[in-house]
């Protein structure tokens, strides 16, 4: 039996419009605003997930400038660049010390100058101390405020003029779950990606009325391979080994392409803040309920992390990579170690 035209129709009806719908969810989802033809700048873009996010802007179409300190890197970084649709036009490498406020400005003058205006700024430049508290000192906290407050600021500082001359703009602060709940032996990096945090709310809080739109992204641990360009103090070796295997373990870490298609999509959306892995969500909530209670449960997790050691020698810095044991180098990190291979970090 044939069907009726009536009956035809409503098919038809029905089929656009759960197509209009299956569209609209993805549209809200993805956000409206495309990177296209677009200028993007990323400060800690050599390597990780600043890299990632370079990749996936620079497919979707738009100019994207990466900047570092390290040039070797910087230059394996903009060849990786060219590989997923760049040109010698669109891909611009940059090295620049991003705690000294003249170099900053500088490099947002240069990109202005060969790429156009700047439309996105994502701030995701970063450095990492592990350590007990005994064996942190002025210096640990001055160079993590420096790289995570001061550095954020004087880069937004220096896009803004020409986002509010042309009423739009999308900036992206990469804090981390550590600036929401206070991680014991990143004390510096938890105190500094506290002050990204309040930093980045207060300007998006003032930046609204301009059209433009500043998010707070605050991932959990994630699979980037940065694990081995980490600093420690203490027991070296016991310090990056926690460190490394906590970093990679499945289930509690996310993969950096998930977290940049996350952010880019939270990016288009002009979301206010972005939390990231289902762990996280879950501890920077309980934080939010019961802070004191989260705290003095931290307080045993520390417990169980290495003691501080007593030598001169545990009062350096020294890379994960000049840490490495049996433990660091077996299984438990492979995921990381397939990452940093993939994601520039192996220097």
């Amino acid at each position: 039996m044939k069907p009726s035209t009536r009956t035809s129709s409503w098919l038809w009806a029905t089929g656009l419009g759960l197509a209009a719908l299956a569209t609209t969810v993805w549209r809200n989802r993805r956000g409206s605003y495309e990177l296209a033809g677009r200028t993007v700048l990323i400060t800690g873009g050599s390597r990780g997930l600043g890299l990632v996010l370079a990749r996936r802007a620079v497919r979707e179409g738009a100019r994207v400038a990466i900047c570092a300190r390290d040039e070797q890197e910087l230059a394996r970084a903009r060849q990786d660049l060219l590989g997923y649709g760049g040109s010698e036009t669109t891909v611009l490498a940059l090295s620049r010390d991003l705690t000294d406020a003249a170099d900053v400005r500088s490099l947002v003058a240069e990109v202005e100058e060969k790429l156009g205006g700047i439309d996105v700024l994502i701030n995701n430049a970063g450095i990492i101390i592990g350590g007990p508290l005994e064996n942190m000192d002025t210096r640990d906290f001055e160079d993590a405020m420096n790289t995570h407050f001061w550095a954020p600021f004087h880069a937004m500082q220096a896009v803004l003029p020409g986002m509010r001359q042309r009423g739009a703009g999308r900036i992206v602060n990469i804090s981390s779950l550590g600036g929401k709940v206070a991680i014991p032996h990143l004390t510096a990096y938890s105190a500094s990606k506290f002050a990204l945090v309040g930093l980045s709310e207060g300007f998006r809080a003032e930046l609204n009325q301009h059209g433009i739109y500043v998010t707070t992204v605050c991932p959990g641990l994630l699979r980037t391979g940065s694990a081995q360009n980490a600093d420690v103090k203490g027991n070296h070796e016991k310090e990056y080994a926690w460190f490394s295997v906590a970093d990679a373990l499945p289930g509690f870490t996310m993969s950096a392409d998930q977290a940049a298609r996350s952010i880019w999509n939270a990016t288009r959306r002009g979301d206010g803040e972005l939390i990231l892995s289902l762990p996280a969500k879950l501890l920077a909530g309980f934080h939010g309920l019961l802070p004191g209670t989260t705290t003095d449960l931290l307080a045993w997790v520390n417990r169980a992390l290495p003691a501080s050691g007593e030598s001169d020698a545990a009062n350096e810095r020294r890379k994960g990579y000049e840490s490495e044991s049996a433990v660091t180098r077996s299984f438990l990190t492979k995921l990381n170690r397939n990452e940093a291979a993939r994601n520039n970090q192996n220097g």
